[in-house]
């Protein structure tokens, strides 16, 4: 905790007023961290774009803020709370409003789910150690994924098809 005031540019004795135990530190992070995601989510279902567009929008905004998260998905800890719960709530209600709108005009297709949409957005805001440019392979990954969204379904991953 002493590292984190000094870090932070605060006594440990504020850091302490804020937040008496490091796990109590640590949730008001993830919170943050959700609310943020929340952000970019709510961007996403009210955006106007076409739904692969707003979540092309989605991960770019994820892909920004990477160092700005302390999730669970990036090795945060796990808390139970119901506030926390609620928010992750919200965000998959509102991902799944834009995969919604993408089934209905058949850009999107029909067994993409929410969390599909979590796990890649973790996966994207956590840079590999040893990339070189992550911002640009980031964003060729999530380019790549929207593409795996539409609607016209690939064949299953190894199949005859598929390795050809």
């Amino acid at each position: 905790m002493a590292t984190i005031a000094d870090q932070a540019g605060v006594g440990i004795g504020t850091l302490y007023r804020h937040y008496p135990t490091r796990p109590a530190l640590l949730a008001a992070l993830t919170m943050r961290s959700f609310n943020l995601v929340l952000e970019h989510a709510r961007a996403a279902a009210l955006s106007d774009e076409p739904a692969s567009a707003a979540l092309t929008q989605f991960f770019e905004q994820t892909i920004a803020a990477r160092n700005e998260f302390v999730l669970p998905l990036h090795g945060g800890p796990i808390i139970h709370d119901k506030k926390i719960a609620a928010v992750q709530t919200e965000i998959r209600n509102l991902l799944e409003q834009v995969l919604a709108r993408g089934r209905r005009d058949r850009t999107i297709r029909p067994d993409a789910t929410p969390n599909d949409i979590i796990v890649t957005g973790a996966m994207l805001a956590q840079p590999l150690p040893h990339a070189p440019d992550w911002d640009q392979l980031a964003r060729r990954q999530a380019t790549i994924f929207i593409a795996g969204l539409a609607a016209t379904k690939p064949p299953p991953f190894g199949s005859r098809r598929a390795r050809a």
